[in-house]
């Protein structure tokens, strides 16, 4: 695959822009940003040239300055050197490739965080655990790791599939890695994920994909299971709560991690 380089001038006021302008970055396409140059597939970027440039001229403080080809093999070749396996609790051990968590963003280490502290006690009976926007598997695999008899990994991006299945294989633990559409379906079946239940659903995503989202995760858990939200701020929270408490899920428990927020969410 061809991908092309993208190299900006950052002048933010505050931290969290930074952190919400590679929000941006990320639905808009782009697979990667390192310091300030951001990487995303050449093909996405010609079908979608002349939308990403209006949008980054209208984004205060930033300026793009160039924007190159990017040799497939290349840039392989420095993703690896840059970015070698990260090491996290229990030994999980993570190759992000192109995919977003490698573990260590505030969002990442407090679904972690809470996998470790609350699947300490997994009951006896089957626990199966659903992880949208599984990345590079991270979540999934600690999910495994800490007891869960079923894991299900879904992703509508077919590099971070391929890299979540690398990642499970490093770490010797089966999840199943699916490649899913924007229904919750997995497209190579088109079994929606409602028709299953489960003990604990995990979405580290974007805060207008979990709103959009929301009817499927309640309808996905068992009485009794856990809905597990992170990737937004606290001026999101509001909405989020107010979304899952109309769709049957009651609020329990909010965590915070600089300017990052996760939710956990009960279903009865």
């Amino acid at each position: 695959m061809r991908y092309s380089v993208a190299t900006f001038d950052f002048h933010f006021a505050e931290s969290w822009q930074a952190d919400v302008f590679a929000q941006t970055l990320f639905d808009m396409g782009f697979d990667t940003l390192d310091d300030n140059k951001a990487y995303i597939p050449t093909e996405m970027w010609e079908a979608n040239k002349s939308g990403i440039e209006d949008l980054l001229s209208h984004t205060e403080g930033v300026t793009l300055l160039s924007f190159d080809a990017c040799p497939d093999e290349n840039w392989n070749a420095v993703w690896e050197a840059e970015h070698p396996v990260q090491e996290l609790p229990l030994g999980v051990r993570i190759i992000p490739h192109c995919a977003f968590g490698a573990g260590h963003h505030e969002t990442t280490s407090m679904m972690v965080d809470a996998l470790l502290h609350h699947m300490a006690s997994v009951p006896d009976t089957p626990f199966r655990v659903l992880d949208h926007g599984t990345g590079t598997g991270v979540l999934a695999i600690f999910a495994k790791r800490l007891g869960a008899d079923y894991v299900l990994a879904l992703d509508i991006d077919d590099k971070s599939v391929a890299n979540a299945k690398e990642n499970a294989a490093l770490n010797e633990v089966d999840i199943d890695v699916r490649l899913s559409n924007d229904q919750l379906s997995i497209t190579n079946d088109q079994s929606p994920i409602t028709n299953y239940q489960y003990n604990l659903i995990l979405a580290n995503i974007h805060r207008n994909v979990l709103m959009a989202f929301m009817p499927q995760y309640a309808g996905s858990l068992v009485s009794g299971g856990e809905l597990w939200l992170s990737g937004f701020y606290e001026t999101d929270c509001t909405a989020l709560i107010q979304q899952a408490e109309q769709n049957g899920l009651r609020h329990i428990d909010t965590q915070s991690n600089g300017e990052w927020r996760m939710l956990r969410f009960k279903k009865g």
